[in-house]
């Protein structure tokens, strides 16, 4: 079977194909797209596809090299018999516009036949190299690929000597290639050598108290050498934005006793941050945000923060301020007062708020111990009601991977529970859970399948629903919930028709998405939930079509959702932003 390709490798900001100065087809029986890339990064003749001025000695000496450069392009792919032949014709006498037809069969592959890859020394046994080794990125039967080759050794070296085998090396490094049998042998044999430890860490600051600082390593003298924790620290001390710059550097490996020490430079940041930013949203419509953070309240490492924020579904004004705990970086004890006014349907909650929280990183999990002192005025179109709550939670979180220097996880969970007992003077009592999740399953390179769900739950006395402040109320619908819906639209109604919030919450979401260039993803996507009192209640549904743009860590979103469960209403427009995992 022949997969016939036409690739044009021309400047196509052309108008047309005419202007083109050589335009180049490739015939390649069998071919995949590696294998043309490398023939076109290899063909001399790529390099002159926009030139309008080759006369024919220049296109007579440059194609006499195809054979040749095919064969070297092919060669690293596994492909040691190719034949190649190719016809030149110029497209009009009068102008130097060629084109040059290619046809390459690429003959049977070499295949490997056998693959011997060990490691030897202190290290043999260490998890990170063993993992490395476990992927077996060479197997007996594939084709050869010279790249996949270099891959592996590269990779495993790389495991050794971030692990800490500074001396780590190859001792045999063979790839021995039988071209009249098409066979391939590997032999691999790495030598590890004796692990290294960090030395002495000499500190140079004068920002923090010294044991505030120690506080923010990820390593320790006499540790095993590993240059993940080098990274760690060095993204925990950018992190903190006490200091600008921070430079955590590795000294000159000492063989007789086997330790490397490590040098950390920084100097104080500005203490004042100010930031004003506007944006839109189809959530939110018009919004802006005011703050001033005071980075470094004094050498203990404290913060504070005052931030005003406004849209068109309300505002408000925090004041915030961090204390550090044991592990500076990830430990800490906030206190937040804000004053807020929030659109929820056709309810709106005006509430002044007191909160303290201790938040801590469990592995790779964040926990916050909090408690809430609300004072609310929640006004329907019907009534007015105030309540005074005492709410004391917990929560945990998934930490972002970059936070622990590690690679990006394919999932996100999140789960709260929070409840107010009369007891302790509240007016009103309820429990209340929450727990979100997403996952994403890469189908391919460029297929992906994203799966979001959120569930809320509460417990409370029927007859005290009604003494529940909106705020504390479930509602669904806009851009992070079931699209095609308004914001908060979905909302079980009281007597008197309003949208007033419900005990429960359902929502759930599947999408698809594609890969285009330029960080873009084109998805399709079903959501399906509500706001319900009881679990069994109707559920609202949707389906759409979006674009998105990921930037490092977030998502900038444009999607057009209908609405399949009711009748009659027409698409509705989202633009959003997301973080990533």
């Amino acid at each position: 079977m022949k997969l016939r390709s036409l690739v044009v490798v021309a400047c196509l900001l052309a108008s047309t194909w005419a202007h083109a100065g050589v335009e180049i087809e490739l015939d390649m029986e069998g071919g995949t797209d590696q294998m043309r890339n490398n023939v076109l990064a290899f063909l001399s003749l790529s390099r002159y596809t926009t030139r309008t001025d080759l006369q024919d000695e220049t296109m007579d000496r440059l194609t006499s090299r195809i054979p040749a450069e095919v064969s070297k392009a092919l060669e690293p792919l596994g492909y040691y018999e190719s034949t190649t032949t190719y016809e030149l014709q110029k497209e009009d006498p009068e102008k130097n516009n060629w084109q040059v037809h290619i046809s390459i069969a690429p003959g049977r592959s070499v295949r490997l036949s056998e693959v011997d890859v060990s490691v030897i020394g202190d290290g043999k046994d260490d998890d990170r190299i063993t993992a490395e080794l476990n992927r077996a990125l060479l197997r007996p039967g594939q084709r050869l690929d010279h790249g996949s080759y270099d891959t592996w050794k590269n990779n495993l070296l790389r495991a050794a000597t971030s692990a800490g085998y500074l001396e780590a090396h190859w001792v045999q490094s063979d790839l021995l290639i039988d071209k009249a049998e098409r066979r391939a042998f590997v032999t691999l044999q790495l030598e590890t050598g004796a692990r290294y430890f960090f030395g002495e860490i000499s500190i140079e600051q004068n920002v923090i108290h010294p044991d505030k600082m120690q506080r923010l390593l990820r390593m320790h003298q006499g540790d095993p050498y590993d240059l993940e924790l080098i990274l760690q620290t060095q993204y925990v001390l950018d992190d903190t934005l006490y200091f600008s710059p921070a430079e955590v550097s590795s000294g000159t490996p000492d063989p007789d006793t086997h330790t490397v020490p490590i040098r950390i430079t920084a100097k104080a940041n500005r203490k004042n941050s100010y930031t004003i930013a506007a944006g839109y949203g189809t959530d939110t419509q018009a919004r802006g945000t005011l703050s001033w953070d005071r980075r470094l309240v004094n050498r203990d490492g404290h913060s504070a923060k005052l931030e005003l924020t406004g849209s068109a579904i309300g505002h408000e004004a925090s004041v915030r301020y961090i204390m550090p705990v044991r592990d500076v970086a990830l430990e800490k004890l906030e206190f937040t007062l804000s004053n807020t006014k929030e659109k929820l349907a056709d309810a709106t909650s005006y509430r002044d708020e007191f909160k303290t929280g201790f938040t801590q990183a469990l592995g790779s999990w964040q926990r916050v111990l909090f408690v809430k002192f609300t004072n609310e005025k929640s006004v329907y179109p019907d009534r007015e009601e105030r309540s005074f709550l005492i709410i004391p939670g917990i929560s945990y979180a998934t930490l972002p991977n970059y936070i622990l220097g590690q690679q990006q996880r394919n999932y996100a969970v999140s789960a709260e529970l929070s409840g107010s007992p009369s007891s302790l003077g509240s007016g009103a009592s309820f429990l209340q859970l929450l727990v979100q999740g997403e996952r994403i399953f890469n189908l391919s390179e460029a297929w992906h399948v994203r799966l979001r769900g959120t569930v809320g739950a509460s417990w409370l006395p029927t007859s005290q629903f009604s003494e529940l402040p909106a705020s504390v109320r479930f509602f669904a619908g806009g851009d992070n919930s079931v699209r095609g819906f308004a914001l908060n639209e979905l909302s079980p109604l009281d007597a008197f028709g309003n949208r007033v919030g419900a005990r429960n919450l359902l929502v759930g979401t599947t999408e698809l998405e594609h890969d285009l260039p330029r960080n873009l993803r084109l998805a399709v996507f079903y959501d399906i939930g509500n706001a319900i009192d009881n679990f069994g209640d109707e559920l609202e549904d949707s389906a759409g079509i979006g674009l998105r743009w990921h930037l490092s860590v977030a998502s900038l979103g444009l999607d057009v959702a209908q609405p399949l469960s009711e009748k009659g209403r027409g698409p509705r427009l989202h633009l959003h932003l997301s973080t990533l995992f």
